[in-house]
């Protein structure tokens, strides 16, 4: 087909209430009362140590405090923006990451009620996670190296909806999200976005049928890269990762409706780029793409491909998707906060693109959040909800 598809009646969800607010709402280590009363105390270390200048040792130990006080105040404040950690659970898990002490710390803070430790081995796949999260959700870790992809380690998380050990002999659809870059991984969609709880109000509203989330392991083991889930000439090969290894090793584990028009792919910011980028190239494989934070251009990352012209072109929607040919239809989501005026022009852009190809595509757009973590998990709920509009709207699997 060339582009004259007829649109599906998808559009932006209408939501309950309270699952939106709850999505818009700080966790306890995203109030800005907590940089507030870092940056207080380091006033006021500075204040006795101005009027006690003479004393040698309130200099002694004044100052340190001081700039440890600071530090901890700019930290915090970084965090109250961007909105990566949330709660203590959170803050365990991304203290886990650190070595020594810091690893151990974080391992005393973690309850383990909420994400499951990474998985070593695929066999966790097969039984319940040891974190199982809250309202009969299950959480599997699913390790899936990838060698000869360049893939050393892949621990994806899979999260179950309720019901599933219960009814076997219904199946679901799958949405995949992807982690933004760098220094992002799959837990974040566990923690900074909250998915678990987010898929769980949805459901307990009934404002979305059941269905399976996975967050996808895209840092080809080095989270520090920024790889944007690029085919890396001489380098991993995630976009090959993703759609030969991880879709099929789901399908095959777990009770999906395996078809592209019961299965969606999403993500934020640089894993939005990538769901963008990877879907556009597999229509066959996804018939739906949900993105938070979108970008068509590989911008400060174009360097991932080591100047390859024909990669760069191939891997850059903005160029491509004009004139791209659809073999088949898929609909778009894309969600952007108003306080990031150019994440609003480029989610416009890509839309407007999209619906030239004869394609459906849908801005959301939330009040005051920026390009942050924020903006993601307040739009999640749009975006699943959206997700499963799709999915009802598509045939039944054969």
């Amino acid at each position: 087909m060339n582009g004259q598809i007829v649109h599906r009646a998808v559009s932006d969800p209408v939501l309950p209430g309270d699952v939106t607010a709850r999505a818009r709402d700080l966790g306890p280590l995203e109030s800005p009362l907590i940089w507030l009363a870092f940056a207080s105390a380091a006033v006021a270390v500075l204040a006795v140590v101005v009027v006690l200048w003479r004393r040698r040792r309130v200099r002694r130990w004044g100052f340190p405090a001081f700039g440890v006080l600071l530090l901890l105040a700019a930290v915090t404040a970084l965090n109250s923006y961007v909105g990566y950690v949330r709660t203590s659970d959170d803050l365990a898990r991304l203290l886990q990451r650190g070595p020594g002490l810091v690893n151990v710390a974080g391992h005393l803070l973690d309850d383990g009620k909420e994400a499951p430790a990474d998985a070593t081995t695929a066999a966790a796949s097969t039984r319940p996670a040891s974190g199982a999260a809250t309202g009969g959700q299950r959480i599997d870790v699913v390790n899936l190296p990838d060698p000869a992809h360049g893939i050393p380690s892949g621990s994806n998380y899979v999260i179950l909806p309720p019901g599933y050990d219960t009814d076997t002999a219904r199946r679901y659809p799958v949405v995949y999200l992807i982690h933004g870059y760098p220094f992002g991984g799959p837990r974040d969609w566990l923690t900074s976005g909250d998915a678990p709880g987010t898929l769980l109000a949805l459901q307990q509203a009934h404002a979305v049928e059941p269905m399976i989330v996975v967050s996808v392991d895209m840092t080809a083991g080095n989270p520090s890269t920024d790889w944007e889930c690029l085919n890396v000439p001489g380098g991993p090969q995630l976009e090959t990762y993703l759609v030969s290894t991880v879709v099929p090793a789901v399908d095959h584990r777990y009770r999906t409706v395996a078809d592209r028009a019961h299965r969606a792919l999403g993500g934020m910011s640089g894993g939005g780029f990538g769901a963008l980028n990877i879907g556009l190239h597999h229509v066959d494989e996804f018939a739906t793409l949900v993105i938070a934070l979108p970008y068509d251009d590989l911008n400060d990352s174009i360097g991932i491909l080591n100047g390859n012209q024909a990669a760069i072109a191939t891997n850059t929607p903005r160029r491509y998707l004009p004139t791209m040919k659809f073999s088949a239809p898929i609909s778009v989501m894309l969600a952007v906060g108003t306080g990031a005026p150019t994440d609003v022009v480029t989610a416009r852009r890509i839309a407007a693109a999209l619906q030239a190809r004869g394609q459906e595509a849908v801005v959301h757009t939330e009040r005051g959040f920026n390009h942050t973590w924020h903006t993601a998990r307040a739009t999640l709920p749009y975006l699943l909800a959206f997700a499963d509009q799709t999915f009802r709207a598509a045939p039944a699997a054969s």
